[in-house]
């Protein structure tokens, strides 16, 4: 236990000794935060652009109430040459533009787009059937009431903090089991341990603690920032964050150690860390939501371990979920460091 004690405070030491991890471990990440969150402060619901062909009634002459919903939902420029608008939409400048002939409403679209094609058809729809019925003066049987999920106060720094935390936990469990175990065996260090009556599993238990320690400061960090700054809201069970960071901090620090030890140099074992986490990140949704990737990227990231912590970290965090939220997130991290501890513990290395 002496010996546990004195590794974990020498490598505590060490580590904050060490500028670079300022930087790598904790301004980086921060500054990704720091970024999104003011380019995206602001950020709401965007119009669809529509270009207006000469007059179009049903337009012109909505009431006041039906006017405002209209201007909330398109960005609209008016012309009378009907080619160059047509051709505008071809282009891909305006997602449609709209003309009437008689009692006919013309919407012109492009099939290249076909997402905001089918919002515009059916936002515009919507406004031309309200005509017809205020025309034929006969209330319409069935009534739509859409109500949001979400309440007003939700912005994408709800989405953006639990992604980017996730990252740079991960990053940060990764490097610091790689980085330092690599190099203490290129200097002779670990020759040096092994001689000493600390057990092998007091080293790896020392380093773990850590981690850990700097995941917990990495989280505070980054909710002191975001709610701080960007006026982020934790939901009620947002302190199953801490146990989940702690299994994710096994899971990454586990895959660290198995790039430690196929490593020769730590040029080495940093490049290989980063082939396996950056490449996660963007497959997990920590810097771009997956709410509208294709159905196989999302079934991916389900089966990695950056992955399970960040719908994990969502859940909790912001989403209101309630703490069994975290459970099976929790135990697919568990079962990473399982796998990925035995892979370690097979190829470590005392000295080159």
């Amino acid at each position: 236990m002496n010996g546990f004690m004195a590794l974990a405070r020498a490598q505590w030491k060490g580590f904050w000794r060490d500028k670079q991890n300022w930087f790598w471990l904790m301004a980086f990440p921060l500054m990704f935060l720091l970024l999104f969150g003011f380019l995206l402060r602001d950020a709401g619901a965007s119009k669809n652009t529509l270009t207006q062909i000469g007059s179009v009634a049903i337009i012109d002459q909505l009431p006041p109430e039906a006017k405002t919903q209209f201007d909330n939902l398109f960005d609209v420029t008016k012309t009378t040459d009907a080619a160059a608008a047509v051709e505008s939409v071809r282009k891909g400048d305006v997602d449609a533009a709209v003309e009437q002939r008689g009692n006919e409403v013309i919407l012109h679209y492009s099939q290249a787009d076909q997402v905001n094609a089918a919002r515009v058809q059916g936002t515009l729809g919507a406004f031309v059937d309200a005509a017809n019925v205020a025309i034929s003066g006969k209330p319409p049987t069935f009534t739509l009431d859409a109500v949001a999920a979400e309440d007003n106060s939700l912005k994408p720094i709800q989405f953006i903090a639990p992604g980017l935390l996730g990252w740079a936990v991960a990053m940060g469990a990764t490097f610091n089991a790689a980085m330092p175990f690599v190099t203490w065996r290129t200097n002779k260090l670990l020759r040096r341990i092994r001689l000493t009556p600390v057990r092998t599993e007091s080293l790896v238990a020392s380093r773990l603690l850590v981690s850990v320690a700097v995941a917990l400061v990495q989280m505070v960090v980054f909710l002191a920032v975001g709610v701080g700054l960007f006026d982020l809201k934790l939901s009620g069970s947002w302190w199953m964050a801490i146990p989940l960071l702690v299994c994710a901090t096994l899971a990454f620090m586990a895959i660290g150690l198995i790039a430690g030890a196929i490593s020769r140099t730590a040029e080495a074992a940093s490049g290989i860390a980063n082939v396996i986490i950056l490449p996660m990140a963007f497959l997990s949704g920590s810097f771009i939501p997956l709410d509208q990737a294709p159905p196989w990227l999302q079934t991916i990231s389900k089966f990695l371990p950056l992955g399970q912590l960040n719908e994990g970290l969502l859940d909790t965090m912001v989403r209101g979920e309630g703490p069994g939220s975290a459970m099976m997130p929790m135990a697919a991290l568990l079962g990473f460091a399982v796998v990925f501890g035995l892979i370690a513990a097979r190829l470590f290395r005392w000295e080159d």
